[in-house]
């Protein structure tokens, strides 16, 4: 039975009055700011709402991880050969290709400035709570809340480049800010949060606080985030906040003190690649997973599943232990031939109908056929053909279906990210973090070969294939880099008959990367946001 905690509290104390036209949302409940922030417990309870803020990010709209995939040279649009082409524009860089979609990231904006403004609702009022002999949480709470809040900024600004900066609730309409201003935030968030979360190694975590973020999440997404910006943006360091070698601090930080480790088989990381094996959530791998529940309710308005997950599903059907999904983001074959057949993470992160010898009998419903799923989030049901969130959730008599009841994890980070960034960032210690990661993907095959820049993004593609990574490692190299990578003419099966599938890096170059500003909030702010080019 999977155990609950602080995501699953769902409280929904914001009164969104202060937003802003453009950034406007419904009241969330009865509470209002001038009434409650009083007590630690009050806090607290708040704080469960920033957490609960992202969780339900990706509920609506199109998800951050799925929709990464699809930006890259990892996976298609995908989806029903009866659907609309919002993911074919995406995929393609292209609005042609779907001109009505003029908002398809709209939930998505929405729901980031919601979760934002409960961080920046909390984070004001902590100093009129009375905390007695809890003195000390204050701290540890406005850690936590601006951890999220950068979190949540990363996302935002890598989508759209151009976007409005609260840092505090606003009814200013206010236009977007240069991005260099929203990195320095995320920096000094990032900061605060690694020098005032406890430096508790991963064994001595108690139960009750996984889920919660701690010093080693704030120090590896430092290292992310630092590598990201002086990428793309060609930047010598983060914002005039953080340097290289301070990046490189924080990543030594935490392989050397956080107890943080890999986990021996890469497969048992998955619950759909070893099943009976599955290391579990919350392993020693995950320094910042976004936790997901299986009681989602129908009847109740619970909204605590991982929703997205659905859209990874192979397309209408169903083969143990793989379940029914949506099939989006279907898998480029170019990356199940990039892996040598004795990288145990081939068969791990990806499905191969041929090679596991499914019978799928869908191809007709399905747009931009492979033969190649996500393996890594896929929906799983049990040897009875049964959902197996669906199955968890019905033990409770909750009115719930596959739909909204997957509760598998979203792992941000994994210690296998830290020991690559380590390395790239110029750590004498390079090689061996670099050997450390492919000896457990080759096992016996393992042969060293050196640590070079390239062999160290061929070895992060491989590594983090379908996590929502790849698209970003190749904008940081530049987005000539990006749009030649992905890039292609090739033949897909569209409803069972082949289709050419093009994509031209004339679009990527001309969008930056970014992607298309939601119509709807440009019509709310009577035009002060503007359309990022190409959209």
């Amino acid at each position: 039975m999977r155990k609950l905690n602080i995501y699953t509290v769902v409280i929904s104390l914001l009164v969104l009055s202060g937003c802003g036209d453009f950034l406007e949302t419904e009241s969330l409940s009865t509470s209002t700011v001038e009434n409650y922030y009083k007590t630690p417990a009050e806090a607290y309870a708040a704080l469960a709402g920033c957490y609960d803020g992202v969780q339900a990010l990706w509920s609506g709209g199109v998800s951050f991880p799925v929709a990464s995939e699809i930006f890259s040279d990892n996976a298609f649009g995908g989806t029903g050969n009866g659907d609309g082409f919002g993911y074919q524009m995406l995929d393609e860089f292209d609005k042609s290709r779907s001109p009505s979609d003029l908002s398809v990231f709209g939930a998505n904006w929405t729901n980031y400035y919601k979760a934002i403004y409960r961080c920046n609702i909390l984070l004001a009022k902590l100093d009129q709570v009375t905390w007695g002999t809890d003195e000390t949480l204050k701290t540890t709470y406005e850690a936590e809340a601006r951890f999220l809040r950068a979190f949540m900024y990363f996302d935002m600004v890598r989508l759209w480049g151009n976007i409005p900066l609260l840092t505090e609730a606003s009814a200013e309409n206010i236009p977007q800010a240069d991005p260099e201003a929203v990195y320095a935030q995320i920096a000094e968030d990032l900061k605060f949060a690694s020098e005032n979360l406890q430096a508790i190694t991963y064994a001595n975590q108690p139960v009750a606080t996984h889920g919660r973020v701690t010093k080693w999440a704030a120090e590896a997404l430092i290292g992310r985030v630092y590598l990201y910006y002086t990428g793309y943006y060609q930047k010598a360091d983060l914002a005039g906040v953080v340097t290289k070698a301070q990046a490189l601090a924080y990543l030594e930080d935490v392989i050397s003190n956080s107890g943080h480790g890999l986990v021996s088989d890469f497969a048992n990381l998955w619950p759909a690649a070893s099943v009976e094996n599955y290391a579990g959530e919350d392993n020693q791998e995950t320094i910042f997973a976004i936790k997901y529940s299986y009681t989602s309710d129908y009847t109740s308005g619970n909204d605590d599943g991982n929703k997205w997950l659905v859209m990874f599903g192979l397309r209408e059907f169903s083969s143990y232990p793989y379940g029914n999904g949506w099939g989006g983001a279907t898998v480029n074959s170019k990356l199940w031939n990039a892996y040598d057949d004795t990288d145990t993470r081939k068969v791990a992160s990806i499905i191969s109908i041929d090679n596991e010898e499914i019978d799928f009998n869908k191809i007709e419903a399905q747009r931009e056929y492979t033969g190649y799923y996500v393996k890594k989030y896929t929906p799983m049901i049990n040897k009875d053909g049964k959902s197996v969130s669906a199955e968890e959730a019905a033990a409770l008599g909750l009115n719930t279906d596959f739909q909204i009841s997957q509760f598998q994890d979203y792992v941000v980070i994994r210690y296998a990210d830290v020991l690559l960034m380590a390395a790239e960032l110029g750590s004498g210690n390079a090689q061996a973090y670099f050997d450390q990661v492919r000896q457990r993907a080759y096992g016996t095959s393992f042969s060293q070969i050196p640590v070079t820049q390239e062999s160290l993004m061929e070895e992060r593609r491989l590594e983090f294939a379908l996590e929502g990574i790849r698209y970003w490692d190749l904008l940081r190299q530049g987005i000539g880099v990006a749009a030649d990578a992905i890039a292609e003419t090739t033949q897909v099966l569209n409803g069972g008959v082949s289709t050419t599938k093009q994509i031209t890096a004339a679009k990527i170059l001309e969008t930056k990367g970014l992607q298309q500003i939601p119509n709807a909030q440009i019509s709310l702010s009577s035009g002060v946001l503007k359309q990022n080019t190409g959209w």
